[in-house]
């Protein structure tokens, strides 16, 4: 049995750290330490909550640059992407403390009061694409509700959550916040375990089973499971400010990011041109490892991401797409800047969340059939639409949570639709999903 977890490099394959693996009579204990610190952080009144994790939030100043690397060195982001989330991070962690905090405060109605009381102990699973925000937005609202949290990072990005959640702790009082690390055996065993809530971000497939076993106690769960996003251009569109948010938007965090653009619909009255500013704009994109400068796509988290967009590649050319830019076969770290056109239903680059940096592409004849294209997917977290005669009409029919007008689709709630889980991240409804409501009539 493996008792540590190797955190590897994905430029390069170099063992840059290792953890602890959290075994089922592991977990035991830090459950145990989780419902006896909760009772104490329950008690305490929702000012004092916000004004701890607060304070324990200003411990991550001085640790912010290595923050940045290390999510650099364990996910492959670029040194300028890599600062920015973890700079978000440190600093939205006060604010999104004391937002909750206000969401969180009981209301008087008449003779009745609405309280928010603690749940008990709340899972947080957070994925390795954003591993500081992403924990982030589910670790905070679920403190400052008075519940205790275990947090269960990806396996791809554990040094950095480790360093997150020990910086933390300095402040917090102890049990409160944990931390186990491990595959997903052990986030598994974490769901089955008696907990009373589990947050999670991260694959659909993933997500299913999370509800399965979470199902026979009927555990509270949150859940933001990627997309599928379309983008549709009209032929009233900027071709060329359609064709930048197409390219920024496919190729962000080298295309891993859950509202990434994966499919591009495009007017045929003006395909041709859009392709071709598509294609120019993408020439521009550079690869490379974090330590270099100028950097916009870097390599791939793993060799195994890298493989299915590869694959995703060869199923779309196989199929009767055509490559305008990049590789058929890239090798390892990186996929070069890609835009594939004639992407078709059946092909893995439409139907499937590719999760890298590609611009899929296809032409509709009428905006009926560009609707019905971009609403056919069993994905609904962002869509986008670009144009100006009958955009706002093409949005309203548009199946996404999110969706965007001439812009990135995203904000605040942070929302799903279909399958792309329930639940949502951010204001005073999305911080009160992690308290029991509670009525008294007086």
């Amino acid at each position: 049995m493996n008792k540590t977890l190797n955190s590897t490099d994905p430029l390069n394959n170099e063992v840059i750290g290792s953890v602890a693996i959290c075994y089922e009579d592991d977990l035991k204990g830090l459950l145990q330490q989780a419902k006896q610190a909760q009772v104490e952080w329950g008690k305490k009144s929702i000012q004092q909550r916000v004004q701890l994790v607060q304070q324990a939030y200003k411990q991550l100043e001085p640790i912010q640059a290595k923050l940045a690397k290390l999510i650099s060195r364990e996910m492959g982001k670029d040194a300028r992407r890599a600062s920015y989330e973890a700079g978000g991070a440190i600093h939205s962690g006060p604010w999104l403390a004391g937002d909750s905090g206000e969401a969180l405060r009981s209301q008087r109605q008449g003779n009745s009061e609405i309280q928010y009381r603690p749940l008990g102990v709340v899972a947080v699973i957070s994925p390795w694409n954003y591993p500081l925000a992403m924990a982030n937005n589910l670790i905070v609202p679920a403190l400052i509700a008075g519940n205790s949290v275990i947090l269960k990072p990806s396996e791809e990005t554990p040094l950095v959550a480790d360093l997150l959640v020990k910086t933390l702790n300095q402040s917090l009082p102890s049990g409160v916040l944990q931390i186990a690390h491990g595959d997903g055996k052990t986030g598994e065993a974490l769901v089955k375990a008696d907990i009373n809530m589990v947050a999670f971000t991260g694959s659909r497939a993933t997500g299913q089973a999370i509800m399965a076993n979470a199902a026979p106690k009927l555990k509270r769960l949150i859940m933001e499971l990627g997309g599928n996003d379309p983008m549709l251009v009209l032929a009233s569109a900027d071709i060329h400010r359609a064709a930048q948010f197409a390219v920024a938007s496919s190729f962000e965090n080298a295309g891993q990011m859950c509202t990434s653009t994966e499919r591009v619909y495009v007017d045929e009255r003006i395909a041709d041109p859009f392709e071709q500013a598509v294609v120019a704009i993408a020439k521009n994109y550079r690869t490379g490892g974090w330590p270099e400068g100028d950097v916009d796509i870097g390599p791939l988290v793993n060799p195994r991401q890298h493989q299915k967009v590869v694959r995703h590649i060869h199923d779309a050319i196989e199929k009767g797409a055509t490559l305008l830019l990049g590789e058929k076969s890239p090798e390892l770290p990186f996929i070069p800047p890609t835009v594939i056109s004639g992407i078709k239903p059946g092909m893995q680059l439409e139907d499937e969340e590719t999760f890298g940096p590609v611009v899929a592409i296809d032409r509709f004849s009428t905006i009926e059939e560009g609707i019905h294209r971009a609403n056919d997917s069993v994905y609904g977290l962002g869509a986008v639409v670009f144009g100006k005669a009958d955009v706002q009409e093409v949005a309203n029919q548009l199946q996404a949570g999110m969706i965007g007008i001439n812009q990135g689709a995203g904000g605040t709630p942070w929302v799903g639709a279909k399958q792309s889980g329930f639940g949502y991240h951010g204001g005073a409804e999305g911080h009160r999903q992690f308290a029991q409501l509670t009525l008294i009539n007086h």
